[in-house]
């Protein structure tokens, strides 16, 4: 009954209810925006660590990130053959080349050579072609955010990387890097373009049997290759993007512009909630007046924070959400990791809770004779 009478109150005051709503969804927007970029970025940071299908790297020593790979021996692999936790591994080129456009002009992009015919650590998704196309050794893939880039190339059309030779043979959906424009081939081909020397790779990939301990598999990896650096995915991943982070400024400005959003996101929250409660300090008078108790009004106050907050959170998600789908397949980085906007919604309430249980001392000081005031 106290929260039906604390709803009714909201609908009553419409002016001030929509003031304080209206205050949630533009934090909750625009904090989970900020939010959605970043996650975004760091996405991308470590797209092909975290779209490997492996479970392991196997790279040269003292390795920073996952782009800044140097060459280690192929031969490697003819021991890793020989152990029997080891479900596959296969070699990778992480190269570089100037792709050449069709104006002429050159465009620098990040090659990706895989070996055929498991391909691995190769594109996730398609618009156009398939990972077949890149057993044809002139194949490439570009993804589709990244062809405006390249002066917008079609499916066929021949062009050259570093005055090698090679054709447009598929169109990737989100396998973007974040160094630069991924552009994936075949083992052979980047090998070429980026002039690795034979019987040399950039990194092995390790995928682990079924039932295997991934960090005992790690450990006899490392026995076996005491001059390489052999790390699990989530580490390698972890790695580049805390390199990203500390070595490139996102993790600076970017970090703080995100910190500084969510405080005052935090103080607007509690600022409105505490407002709309001593907006209605009159009204809680006039029940004290009608005989309510101290615990009726601390009940009808945290009944219509949490009203405000319910209101405000789901608008705000819903054009959230409507953000987040209208720039899907654009060049703005925005993606939300699943368990964001739980923890989002809660800490907002949270706050809603905390604004209006700070303003509650003025509620429950109501004097029912002011009312005749």
């Amino acid at each position: 009954m106290r929260s039906v009478t604390g709803f009714k109150m909201l609908v009553h005051d419409r002016s001030s209810t929509a003031g304080a709503v209206l205050g949630v969804v533009a934090i909750v927007f625009l904090v989970g925006q900020q939010l959605s970029v970043f996650f975004g970025l760091l996405s991308y940071m470590s797209v092909l660590v975290d779209h490997s299908g492996a479970e392991a790297w196997i790279t040269s020593k003292n390795l920073e990130n996952a782009d800044a790979t140097g060459e280690i021996p192929m031969r490697y692999l003819d021991r890793i053959a020989g152990i029997r936790d080891v479900e596959w591994a296969e070699p990778i080129i992480l190269g570089g080349g100037s792709f050449r456009k069709p104006n002429g002009q050159f465009e620098t992009v990040r090659l990706v050579g895989l070996r055929r015919p498991r391909l691995a650590g190769g594109p996730w998704a398609f618009i156009e072609g398939s990972n077949a196309d890149l057993i044809d050794p002139e194949g490439i893939t570009v993804d589709r955010i990244d062809l405006p880039n390249l002066g917008s190339p079609n499916v066929g059309d021949v062009t050259e990387i570093n005055g090698r030779r090679v054709r447009l043979a598929a169109i990737t959906d989100k396998a973007r890097g974040f160094a630069g424009t991924l552009v994936f081939a075949s083992f052979e081909t980047a090998r070429d373009i980026s002039a690795v020397p034979s019987g040399r790779c950039s990194a092995i990939l390790v995928k682990f049997g079924a039932g295997v301990d991934k960090e005992t598999g790690v450990e006899q990896l490392r026995l076996l290759f005491p001059a390489a650096e052999v790390t699990l995915t989530p580490e390698l991943s972890a790695k580049t993007r805390g390199f990203y982070l500390a070595n490139t400024g996102i993790g600076g400005s970017f970090g703080f512009s995100t910190v500084i959003g969510t405080l005052v996101g935090v103080v607007i929250i509690t600022l409105t909630l505490y407002a709309s409660v001593i907006n209605r300090a009159g009204d809680f008078a006039v029940l004290r007046a009608l005989g309510a108790r101290k615990w009726d009004i601390f009940v009808l106050v945290l009944s219509q924070a949490v009203a405000i907050g319910v209101i405000g959170i789901f608008l705000g998600f819903v054009l959230l959400a409507l953000l987040l789908n209208g720039t899907r397949g654009s060049p703005i980085p925005s993606y939300m990791p699943a368990l964001v906007p739980p923890i989002h919604a809660a800490a907002t309430m949270c706050f809603c809770l905390a604004g209006s249980i700070l303003a509650m001392r003025k509620a429950l000081q109501a004097e029912p004779a002011s009312v005749f005031h």
